[in-house]
């Protein structure tokens, strides 16, 4: 990839992160028969952290400051631990369907806390394209059976999706210092550490669990813990917090085809129709931050 420019990077990035966030949905619900949910957080950030360890020790970067690392603690409070335990507990009651839609406020909350606390402005070009895609999650939502029957479990998962914002908004500087996948490596580290009361008893579970279940835990530690954080970092890094947010009005499209892909769920043409809007208002953004 030594020939690809970096816009073309963290666009890639912000795809591969789109992609592993999006299959992370189905992964929970998996997860959740087997795990309560902070057990759930706990054991697939311990196998994020055996994996962001091994990287560390083979790459020895620049340790952070120590008032640093306390902003790194207070990323990883927010954006891991408090998003991924309120994520699995609104879960338990929400399909992983119904979830993707709710996190993917995230992009609208992003933007007005960076507006707001951090003095990054947008086009109108770039409002524009936000509005289209939130009107494409909005057809995709009106078009679901029954729809979304905000309860319980969707106050839950949205107020994941404000801890998530919170932590989009908050790394951006840190990420510009030491590197995306410096700061994903240790924000996962000290998520996992945050997590160790609760291990012990997800261990516990685990002997117990199913197959299924243990393998969603590992497939969630690695690929959409370890590997997405990381490539998340790169995109936010060359975007922005708002401008890159954009990007997650993807994971619902994406979550539909991989849910045709692996359980042969045929989407509805409400679907397919608002992913397409979601899609062009994405680009609409993008076009309007490389102008």
């Amino acid at each position: 990839m030594s020939g690809i420019g970096s816009s073309s990077k963290a666009v890639i990035a912000a795809l591969v992160t789109v992609a592993l966030w999006a299959s992370a949905f189905p992964f929970i619900r998996i997860g959740l028969r087997s795990f309560d949910p902070i057990s759930l957080a706990a054991l697939r950030f311990f196998v994020a952290a055996i994996v962001v360890t091994g990287w560390l020790l083979w790459r020895r970067p620049k340790i952070p400051s120590f008032a640093d690392m306390l902003r790194l603690a207070a990323c990883a409070a927010v954006g891991i631990v408090a998003y991924n335990v309120l994520l699995n507990s609104g879960q338990r009651t929400v399909s992983a369907g119904a979830a993707s839609f709710i996190v993917n406020t995230v992009p609208v909350i992003t933007a007005l806390i960076a507006i707001v606390f951090q003095g990054e402005r947008f086009s109108l070009a770039a409002w524009i394209g936000t509005a289209i895609s939130f009107l494409g999650i909005t057809v995709i939502t009106v078009g679901l059976p029954g729809g979304l029957k905000f309860g319980e479990g969707a106050v839950i998962v949205f107020a994941a999706a404000v801890c998530q914002a919170v932590f989009f908004t908050l790394q951006r500087s840190l990420v510009a210092t030491y590197g995306a996948k410096v700061c994903a490596a240790f924000m996962i580290l000290l998520g996992s550490l945050c997590l160790t009361p609760w291990l012990p008893g997800a261990i516990g579970q685990a002997g117990h669990a199913t197959a299924a279940g243990v393998l969603s835990v590992i497939y969630l530690g690695v690929f959409p813990a370890a590997i997405g954080y990381a490539t998340w970092g790169v995109a936010q890094a060359h975007f922005g917090a708002s401008r890159a947010a954009n990007f997650l009005y993807l994971v619902p499209p994406f979550a539909t085809g991989l849910a045709f892909l692996i359980a042969s769920e045929i989407p509805s043409f409400s679907t397919l129709t608002g992913g397409s809007i979601a899609i062009a208002g994405v680009l609409i953004v993008n076009r309007s931050s490389s102008s």
